[in-house]
Formats: C-alpha cells, sequence, structure tokens
C-alpha cells in the first residue's frame, strides 16, 4: 500500500505541535512531516521534522523536491501567521487608527502571512497524486473577511490574511485544471489560548477562548466534512462558511 503523508508547516506554533502530536497518532497517515524554523521538540516514531524558514522560496522548493520520495500527500496545514512581533526593526503591533500604519510593518505582516504561505501554495503540486483526495488547510481568521469588516483597525493583519485568503481563492481556480484532486480551504479558527492571542485576551469571553486540543479536534473534524466540489472554503471553527 502507498504511504500517506500528512505535512504541518508551522510546527512550533501551539496549534502547529498538537496538530503534529494528534496526526502522529492517527492511522491513516504512515509518516507525519513537521516544517518549523526552530528544531522541534516533538519525538515520535512516524514524525520526521525539517527545519527551514518559509520565506525562502529556494528552501521551500527544495523541501517539495525531497518529500517527492515519500510518496503521497492527502493532508497539508499550514499554520504560519504573525498579529504582533518583537524584531530587530522594533515592535509590530496590530493597528488601531490609521497613524499607526507604517510601511516597515505593513512589509514584515505580508511577508510571513502572505507570501510565506504563497510559497508553499506555488510548490506543494509537486506533492499531491492525481488518484487521491488531499486537503490543503491555511489558517487565516474572519477578520479578513472584507464583507464582514465592521470595526476596521488591524490594517496590516486584515489586508494580508485577506490577501491570503485572495491568494488561496485564485488558486483553487487553477488547482482544479491542474490538479483536480485538491481542495484548497481558509480556515479561521477562533481566538485560541496560544502566545499569537495572548495579548488581546482579556477581552474575549471565557467560553470563546478555545484551548489548542478543542482548535485542533474542531477542525480535523470540520474537515471531513467538507464538500469538494465547493472548494475553495473559507469557514470558522463551528464549520461555518465565512464571506470573502
Amino acid at each position: 500500500m502507498q504511504k500517506t503523508n500528512a505535512l504541518i508547516i508551522g510546527s512550533s506554533s501551539g496549534i502547529g505541535a498538537e496538530l503534529v502530536r494528534r496526526l502522529c497518532h492517527n492511522s491513516h497517515f504512515d509518516v507525519v512531516h513537521a516544517v518549523s524554523r526552530r528544531p522541534d521538540k516533538i519525538e515520535h516514531p512516524k514524525l520526521c521534522t525539517h527545519q527551514l524558514d518559509s520565506v525562502d522560496e529556494v528552501q521551500v522548493e527544495n523541501l517539495c523536491k525531497e518529500l517527492q520520495a515519500y510518496g503521497q500527500f492527502s493532508l497539508v496545514i499550514c499554520c504560519i501567521g504573525v498579529l504582533h512581533a518583537d524584531d530587530i526593526a522594533g515592535a509590530v503591533r496590530p493597528e488601531k487608527r490609521l497613524e499607526d500604519v507604517t510601511a516597515r510593518q505593513l512589509e514584515y505582516y505580508f511577508k510571513v502571512n502572505t507570501l510565506a504561505p504563497m510559497m508553499w501554495l506555488k510548490h506543494l503540486p509537486m506533492l499531491f497524486s492525481k488518484s487521491v483526495h488531499s486537503q490543503v488547510v491555511f489558517l487565516s481568521a474572519r477578520v479578513a473577511s472584507i464583507e464582514d469588516n465592521k470595526l476596521g483597525g488591524w490594517y496590516g493583519y486584515r489586508a494580508s490574511k485577506a490577501a491570503l485568503n485572495m491568494l488561496v481563492k485564485t488558486s483553487q481556480v487553477e488547482y482544479k485544471r491542474r490538479f483536480k484532486n485538491v481542495e484548497l480551504i481558509c480556515y479561521h479558527p477562533g481566538t485560541v489560548d496560544t502566545g499569537l492571542s495572548k495579548p488581546f485576551q482579556s477581552n474575549v469571553p471565557k467560553e470563546k477562548l478555545f484551548s489548542v486540543d478543542f482548535t485542533v479536534q474542531r477542525l480535523l473534524s470540520h474537515l471531513q466534512t467538507l464538500d469538494f466540489n465547493q472548494a475553495p472554503h473559507f469557514i470558522d471553527w463551528d464549520n461555518q462558511p465565512i464571506p470573502w
């Protein structure tokens, strides 16, 4: 029997690490591949770790070429994303007003939230089989919905995730012509108790702050219910569609 692989991109994140743990214990997958900029601490006989920077297209392409040796991939989940950060050029924080918008910060948001996932969208097709249904999931956000934007603010995060959604939707058009068995999904996990949401959790009702375990369980469950013919999908943690 041909091996079935899963690929988690951004496996050092809270959601990514839990996905790796669960999928390693899922009998459906023979090998789980975890990609991260930092060394992964998880160990399992089914786990194969890869360290690279997803912003570097050469590294992404080279890894995809290497992964071809493992056979078909039926599940890819990209957990890459940034809402706030501290880098060598200064702090990155969601903008509350126009005066907070800077070119440096916008560039940072788009590099991580849009450019990096797109490099994977470009090179992933070499891992898919013409006879096996595959799903590719990108963690997006409800605030990326242009139609649903009633509150404003968070310019860079909203725009970079909205751009990701557009790239996914556009890619699905081409995938349907060239890689007919691949289903693309943008997924809003809700507010999850991870480092990404930590500075903003005080305004979130307790029942709407989800554990990583709950988040991953819901995501993997919802993937089994999607109608391939309706792809691409933009859904939330409750399996409800979100307007693009």
